[in-house]
């Protein structure tokens, strides 16, 4: 039997790559990553902490915007607070509702990564020409505000067409986190050139682990830790990204912001052993990009 395939990597096991090391030799890159995401009022899809109620349905909307409101400032102070860098994904309607969050990140220094419009939909819903519309309008709108287009794409509800990846890179994307296929970066194929797929949890994401599969936030906590501290083994052997995915009303809630406060100071205190990159995914990127042909899985030798 041959089964139908995607045609954008080839299989890679992870045993038989090139060796290469992060900059200034370390061995584990590690980032925050943080959805900022923005709703419809009444329609459309959206986190649920309980069950849906008929639209409008008022209790879970308004738990989403606290997020925006409350979650995501002791998120940003929290990272302060342990010298921590963090990417953004950034729905762009943020950018008229609450600008504020985008000027703390930009004092932060933060990396802003395009997350679609509004995660009240999906893109694997629309046509090619709708899907690129999409695409455009996001990009415009933070190169309008930031002063330069984003570098990476995560789509609303990590979903995709069958071109996504092709409209990406035509729009001049680098990279996109859609992909959890790999502790590494590998390089996608497509129609307009390579595109890395970046490594990005879905494991160890606040939403799919307390929002559908029920942990508490002790067990986030000792997922991230355990996640961090098996995979600074492991790189003992090979490179490594590892990642921690929030979003701003699930950790952005007090009871959960110590139990994440706890694993981030634990994996803050390997910052003086050598091996730990904190990072971003654009600067993972652009490491990337500079190693020789035939080390990165996808790369043309």
């Amino acid at each position: 039997m041959i089964l139908k395939t995607h045609g954008r990597y080839s299989y890679s096991p992870l045993p038989d790559r090139p060796r290469y090391d992060w900059p200034n030799g370390k061995q584990l890159a590690f980032y925050v990553a943080i959805n900022v995401e923005h709703f419809h009022f009444g329609e459309g899809l959206g986190h649920t902490p309980s069950y849906a109620t008929p639209q409008p349905d008022v209790r879970n909307f308004a738990w989403r915007d606290y997020g925006l409101r409350v979650g995501i400032w002791r998120l940003f102070d929290l990272l302060d607070e342990l010298q921590l860098p963090a990417c953004l994904l950034v729905n762009s309607t943020v950018y008229d509702y609450a600008p504020q969050i985008l000027e703390r990140a930009r004092a932060r220094g933060d990396e802003i990564v395009a997350h679609g419009r509004t995660n009240s939909e999906r893109q694997g819903d629309l046509d090619e020409a709708a899907e690129r519309a999409l695409i455009e309008e996001t990009t415009a709108t933070i190169a309008r505000h930031e002063g330069s287009k984003p570098r990476g794409w995560l789509g609303p509800w990590i979903s995709e067409t069958g071109v996504t990846p092709d409209l990406l890179r035509e729009a001049g994307y680098t990279y996109v986190l859609d992909w959890p296929l790999d502790d590494q970066p590998v390089w996608l194929t497509t129609r307009a050139g390579p595109l890395l797929a970046m490594p990005y949890p879905v494991e160890i994401n606040d939403a799919p682990a307390m929002l559908t599969r029920h942990h508490t936030a002790a067990d986030f906590t000792g997922m991230i830790v355990d996640q961090f501290d098996e995979m600074l083994r492991q790189s003992a052997q090979q490179p490594l990204v590892c990642a921690a995915s929030l979003h701003t009303p699930i950790v952005g809630q007090p009871f959960r912001l110590t139990q994440l406060r706890r694993a981030l100071q634990h994996i803050r205190t390997q910052a003086d052993s050598g091996q730990v990159w904190f990072t971003r995914p654009g600067e993972i990127a652009d490491h990337v990009t500079s190693l020789p042909p035939g080390v990165v899985p996808g790369s043309q030798t």
